[in-house]
């Protein structure tokens, strides 16, 4: 018999026979790309898998989908995909319009008449407008979904981009307007970090090169990206080198470039309206003779910080299990997002001497609750709000909240699937170091011990998972009678500070324990069995799911594993990885390596494990994770001797695809894949 390749292993790192495929069009990786996908599609593409594919899609293509809206000088923008029109139509309207049930819309640009015309895969990436009038817009269009777009100025007016406008080519970055003859460039064309991002903010005048364009400022070599932007109400910019995904480092300056470094540490990232500054630190500060904890929200007027007072007022004290979520300004107040034992709670805090903090009445105290502010630069703010109110069962309410008035309910999402005879309940399992880990399920009461249940996690970055009303696992599982489960694992931001760290770095094989961990209490429960089990995840969720299939195989029946990162001895040479050094360490550091390979499914898999039935997607376009990680996986697990199955649609970026068509056909395929492989059809 042949003897199998094992490369690269724990023991040879280094020793890569799949770096080839990191070629992302490289002739003999897209050769493999295709006939992996035409392999993977003979045995997925069924009847039930198109006929799944096509109601998602008419549930993506809804007319009666909440367009989402931001406001600018007074009418309200959206933009809008459907069947007729996949890619967009970039449009406005007013508010009262927006309110009734036939809503008038002025089309702006029709994304998909573009397309054609020029024929280009343009995918909106959103539009940034000159303030007072909103008569000039920079547009930023991707070519297929990935993070890199193109600047083009477009004149609302008359509808037309402007030939000798603000164009710029394809690169990662983005702009601020300073004025109609002014803007302040971030863009990777003119100056490119380790992380693939802008390393220089340069003043681009109407008419010059932006490639030569004057540098205001430069982050440093080894750091993430640089950028800035303006604050209006006081004319001045700030500039900020962005260290690490964790740390920055803050200037106030003019248009010659920083003035003054604000003196705080390099994990704080300050916020500051209308004279009044909010800070937020991530690691214990001792400050004016006081310590804070991390995650507590400080508050001062700006001028007495850039004076040197440090007489800071408390805006909110974390507690184990009521945690800091995030905060905003809006029209000088701020507004802070809490997790309360992961139930939503939103305060306002008022400036003054001293400051008054309130409740954001109205709201309710269950389910996921999001807050912003309606309008989409801050000095045209007035205070109004908007929020979504959603469960896993419920389908999203899009309130409209108004300054000194109870919240109005703007618009409903359609209900798109059956939910009759499922209920929602929160439990816990207990994890590694005796850590209660919270998740949600959702599914039939009665438990049979033997339910098809599907999972889901991502525990990485900070980030809270809290569950909602998704149409896809809605209607092509629970719809069915199946039990979904939504995981909080330690790594996210469900809990404030100490439960990123708790998965973070050397710590992050928790995460993976975590999730585990879960499915060993479904079973324990008698909700089902190993073998029923399905998982999906994606990006630093991806990375979950590998794990499991290396670490953990006997728990589940069927995995999913999308837009992943995988091999973690390389991630940090590739694409956007540097800056995602400070949650996973460094794999040139011996000492960061030595933790790092406890997560490195790559080096990981071996042969002769009983691997569960695996379909490893990503997408060609994806400039945040190279697709060198699902594909490098994919090869190595089917040299292993594993039915391991791959899929790379050659759009969509880093998600599952640039419109409607697309999403609905990848999230299908891999719930098709999971449901074939548990048996349950």
């Amino acid at each position: 018999m042949p003897q199998i390749d094992l490369r690269p292993t724990l023991a040879d790192p280094d020793d890569d026979p799949y770096l080839w495929l990191e070629n992302v069009d490289g002739p003999q990786a897209l050769a493999w790309v295709e006939a992996q996908n035409a392999r993977t599609l003979a045995r997925l593409d069924t009847p039930a898998y198109q006929a799944d594919r096509d109601a998602i899609r008419t549930i993506l293509d809804r007319p009666d989908n909440i367009p989402y809206v931001n406001r600018r000088g007074g009418l309200l923008y959206n933009l809008w995909r459907n069947a007729e029109h996949p890619r967009g139509l970039w449009r406005r309207t007013t508010i009262a319009s927006y309110r009734s049930h036939a809503t008038d819309w002025e089309i702006l640009l029709d994304l998909d008449a573009l397309a054609t015309i020029e024929n280009e895969d343009w995918v909106w990436a959103g539009a940034s407008t000159l303030m007072p009038g909103h008569d000039r817009a920079i547009l930023r269009l991707s070519k297929g979904g990935g993070d890199a777009v193109v600047l083009r100025e477009f004149d609302l007016p008359t509808r037309t981009f402007v030939p000798d406008g603000f164009n710029l080519p394809e690169a990662k970055g983005g702009i601020d307007w300073l004025d109609r003859d002014t803007l302040l460039l971030m863009t990777a064309l003119a100056g490119v970090t380790p992380s693939s991002y802008a390393s220089t903010v340069r003043l681009w005048s109407r008419g010059t090169d932006p490639l030569t364009a004057p540098i205001l400022f430069e982050a440093a070599p080894d750091s993430m990206s640089a950028w800035a932007g303006i604050d209006r109400a006081t004319n001045t910019l700030y500039f900020v080198d962005q260290i690490g995904f964790y740390d920055a480092k803050t200037w106030i300056g003019d248009r010659t470039g920083p003035q003054q470094q604000l003196d705080l540490p390099t994990d704080i990232s300050p916020s500051w309206d209308r004279g009044w500054l909010a800070l937020r630190p991530r690691t214990e500060w001792t400050v004016g003779g006081h310590t804070h904890p991390p995650e507590t929200v400080l508050g001062i007027g700006l001028d007495a910080f850039l004076a040197g007072s440090r007489a800071f007022q408390v805006l909110f004290k974390p507690e184990p299990r009521r945690a800091f979520g995030s905060f905003f300004w809006c029209a000088g107040r701020l507004v802070i997002a809490l997790l309360d034992n992961l139930q939503p709670v939103h305060l306002v805090a008022t400036p003054g001497e001293p400051w008054s903090i309130q409740p954001l009445d109205g709201l309710p105290a269950i389910g996921t609750v999001s807050v912003w502010s309606i309008d989409a630069e801050e000095d045209e703010a007035d205070g109004t709000l908007m929020a979504t109110v959603t469960t896993p069962i419920e389908p999203t309410t899009l309130l409209l909240l108004e300054p000194g008035t109870a919240p109005a309910i703007l618009k409903r999402a359609p209900r798109t699937f059956d939910s009759q005879g499922a209920v929602v309940t929160q439990h816990e399992a207990l994890s590694t170091g005796g850590e209660r880990i919270p998740y949600v399920q959702v599914g039939p009461a009665k438990t049979t011990g033997d339910a098809p249940v599907y999972m889901s996690g991502y525990g990485g970055f900070g980030l809270p998972v809290l569950p909602g009303y998704n149409a896809r696992t809605g209607k092509l599982w629970l719809e069915r009678g199946g039990t979904v489960v939504s995981t909080s694992l330690r790594g996210g931001g469900e809990f404030g500070t100490w439960w990123h760290d708790a998965g973070r770095l050397a710590n992050k094989p928790l995460s993976h324990d975590d999730f585990a961990a879960v499915a060993t209490d479904l079973v324990r429960r008698g909700v089902t069995r190993p073998g029923r089990i399905a998982a999906e995840g994606g990006s630093n969720g991806g990375l979950l799911i590998a794990n499991m299939l290396t670490r953990y195989p006997e728990h589940f029946g069927a995995l999913f594993c999308t837009i992943p990162l995988i091999d973690m001895r390389r991630f940090h040479k590739l694409l956007a990885g540097a800056s995602w050094m400070a949650e996973y360490g460094n794999p040139d550091e011996p000492t960061d390596w030595a933790f790092i390979q406890n997560f490195s499914a790559y080096h990981a898999a071996t042969p002769g494990r009983p691997y569960p039935p695996t379909l490893i997607a990503t997408t060609r376009k994806d400039d945040r994770v190279h697709p060198g990680h699902a594909r490098k996986m994919a090869a190595k697990l089917q040299a292993l001797g594993y039915d391991t199955l791959f899929y790379e649609p050659g759009a969509g970026g880093h998600g599952y695809g640039k419109d409607n068509a697309e999403v609905a056909s990848f999230g299908s395929l891999g719930i098709n894949f999971l449901r074939n492989a548990i048996g349950w059809t």
